[in-house]
């Protein structure tokens, strides 16, 4: 049975898929919403400053518009605006994983997080969903988070399964095998 705060994050979830499925922006909502949560994960400053119950929510919308860019789908701007309007900041990142997740099932997918240095091109993703659905037997949804503390290489993370082609993993592996002989 899901915990009080799981079913809010749920309800959020569905809420969010179904609208944006309603706007026929499903895709490009998904992953702007993935990337704008992860930045805001990664970034102490500027979670503080959604959570922050002293700042005016004016204040908190702006930087949610500095932060997205006047490029980013404008039902991304208004579904972030409502959530830190909601008092629920603290839980986008599970809101938008999640919704991810349901958005996933429903093309009958699993999520994978994928984290490298840089951004990948349309056709490096396909290669990797290739290899990750081969991996895990399962056709996956790669969301791309772009990590700068991952020198090179990529970490993926399906479900419970960690996949580590990073440059410091294999430095690591080498380190290892040196130490041994």
């Amino acid at each position: 049975m899901a915990t009080g705060t799981e079913a809010l994050v749920d309800g959020y979830a569905q809420a969010i898929f179904a609208a944006a499925q309603a706007e026929g922006a499903l895709g490009p909502v998904e992953d702007e919403l993935y990337e704008f949560a992860k930045t805001v994960e990664a970034n102490t400053e500027l979670r503080e400053a959604l959570t922050d119950i002293a700042l005016p929510i004016e204040n908190k919308k702006a930087l949610i518009r500095d932060v997205l860019g006047e490029r980013a789908n404008p039902f991304v701007s208004t579904v972030v605006g409502f959530l830190v309007e909601a008092g629920r900041a603290r839980d986008l990142g599970k809101i938008v994983e999640r919704f991810a997740q349901i958005a996933a099932q429903k093309r009958r997918q699993v999520l994978a997080e994928v984290r490298t240095a840089v951004s990948l091109t349309p056709a490096q993703r396909k290669r990797l969903a290739t290899a990750l659905s081969t991996a895990t037997g399962n056709e996956v949804d790669v969301k791309v988070v772009v990590d700068p503390s991952v020198v090179g290489g990529v970490v993926a993370r399906v479900g419970d399964e960690v996949f580590d082609g990073s440059l410091a993993s294999r430095l690591d592996d080498v380190k290892l095998r040196l130490g041994s002989e």
